[in-house]
């Protein structure tokens, strides 16, 4: 969700419904050496009263002191901790995805970052991945050196990183944590609907779930999602009206936090999320997504029937990247041949900011 979770874009699915809703990953290293553009990424919006970041590092001194910086200079309420990244770039360094394989370094990160997190009073939690592939399963390790290294909760995506995004997520690994941990575990992994979610917690036992490539062009699911775990009718799909609304929203909310000209910059890529399935004609997305001004988006918009329905053949369709599976995951050389070590101490890339 790099690039997607900005202060704009919280603030906006915030409007929608409760929820904790969290910061672009950063980069331990970057932060405790004051990297400017992970710094440029810690920016929080003035309603943003709950302050939440997930981190990332392969480090434990790096991800402790990361943790203080956090909690003492930026007022953050809760860190989150990722080690479920896929990409090669950072599984490369043995970061993301890889790195539970090496159960001691996920204990020392974890004990690092949460006796930072317990001086400030805030609490620590990780995400990550059912494993490497099938062979090298990680998940039922990795719960329990959380547990025993005070993690709040664990969150876990039911997909391993050789999958990355393809396919379709395997919820039975979240059951069998929940029944392995005493800890909080959250489902992650194909809720694009309510209705999943609601499902995936009747499933697995999960405590909640998380929210990833469902979200993008629809931050009213956060909206959906309260409803439904309150037992409460979910809201009727938004017209194409109430999309372009949001859309202006989504914008308006870019341009406060960057400026006119970036902020609608960034709105771009959003554009054929929110109006997936709808038939607005190319000619149309094509001119949206090259938008510079709020009022070239506001003329634009104008454009679209207010009437359409929501299209509901893209109900529960995948959204955003998926592609397939990799023919393998790319990692330190030897990295798999000790599954207790503490790893290569491989530096870690000061610009990470992708996801898992």
């Amino acid at each position: 969700m790099a690039g997607i979770t900005n202060a704009a874009y919280r603030r906006l699915c915030r409007e929608q419904g409760a929820g904790l809703y969290v910061c672009e990953m950063i980069t331990s290293r970057g932060l405790v050496e004051g990297d400017a553009t992970t710094k440029s990424m810690l920016v929080f919006d003035e309603l943003e009263d709950v302050r939440s970041v997930q981190l990332y590092g392969t480090d434990p001194a790096y991800v402790g002191k990361a943790t203080e910086i956090l909690c003492a200079e930026y007022g953050v309420a809760h860190v989150d901790l990722n080690f479920g990244c896929p990409v090669p770039k950072v599984t490369r360094k043995g970061g993301g995805a890889a790195l539970p394989w090496k159960r001691n370094l996920l204990g020392e990160i974890l004990t690092a970052a949460v006796s930072a997190g317990a001086r400030y009073g805030v609490p620590v939690t990780m995400k990550t991945r059912i494993g490497i592939d099938e062979d090298h399963q990680t998940y039922l390790d990795a719960g329990r050196i959380a547990e025993e290294s005070g993690a709040a909760a664990i969150a876990l995506h039911g997909r391993t990183a050789i999958q990355g995004y393809s396919g379709t997520a395997d919820w039975a690994p979240i059951a069998e944590l929940v029944q392995h941990v005493d800890i909080p575990v959250l489902g992650n992994g194909d809720i694009w609907e309510a209705s999943d979610a609601v499902r995936m917690v009747a499933e697995t036992g999960a405590a909640g779930v998380v929210v990833g490539r469902g979200c993008l062009g629809r931050p009213w699911l956060f909206r959906d999602l309260a409803a439904a775990f309150a037992g409460e009718t979910v809201a009727v799909l938004p017209s194409l009206g109430e999309v372009r609304t949001m859309m202006y929203r989504h914008a308006e909310l870019l341009a406060q936090h960057m400026g006119e000209e970036r902020g609608c910059k960034e709105f771009r890529k959003h554009v054929s999320w929110y109006l997936k399935g709808f038939s607005a004609g190319g000619e149309l997305r094509h001119a949206l997504a090259l938008v510079s001004t709020l009022a070239e988006l506001d003329r634009l918009l104008e454009q679209l029937d207010p009437d359409e329905p929501f299209p509901t053949s893209i109900l529960g369709a995948p959204r955003g990247r998926q592609g397939s599976p990799r023919k393998r995951v790319v990692l330190p050389e030897g990295w798999l041949d000790d599954a207790d070590g503490t790893g290569l101490h491989l530096a870690e890339d000061i610009d990470e900011v992708s996801g898992g």
